[in-house]
């Protein structure tokens, strides 16, 4: 089981956090967690579990490090150019989706990067359906927006 959830969860965390070591570490202490729970995880629920406090960590990780450090400034520079290349469009829309709040970041990335349902999503956020679909449409229309904006500059 840790074989075929290792990677997918670090994968989220990764996405989540943009730094390699934060998200190992947090993928190392959800399965430490899950292991000294072992006893009182549903193992049908394991996986949704194992998302849901891999969430928790990333917030609880990112609260714990604004509060010993100055955030950088993650709002995007006032006169930036429109990409051209994929490349480059990709890196817009990843540090556009890093400054969405962060339960619209997790479920842009559960169901645009891992490709999880509404009701997987749900599960592993406490959230209903028609909430993760709100959430979802919400970040999207920032993302948009923002996208907008940066044509207008070009």
């Amino acid at each position: 089981m840790i074989d075929e959830l290792s990677a997918p969860l670090y994968r989220y965390a990764f996405h989540f956090m943009r730094n390699e070591e934060d998200a190992k570490d947090i993928v190392q202490d959800v399965f430490e967690k899950l292991w000294i729970n072992r006893k009182k995880i549903d193992l049908e629920k394991v996986k949704a579990w194992l998302y849901k406090c891999t969430h928790n960590a990333m917030i609880n990780f990112l609260n714990k490090k604004s509060r010993t450090r100055y955030m950088d400034s993650q709002s995007l520079p006032e006169k930036a150019s429109m990409p051209d290349s994929t490349f480059e469009s990709m890196q817009m829309v990843e540090r556009l989706v890093n400054i969405l709040p962060p339960i619209q970041k997790s479920i842009i990335l559960l169901r645009d990067i891992e490709g999880y349902s509404y009701d997987d999503i749900g599960q592993i956020l406490d959230l209903s359906p028609s909430q993760v679909k709100v959430y979802l449409f919400r970040a999207r229309m920032k993302i948009k927006k923002q996208l907008k904006g940066l044509n207008k500059l070009a």
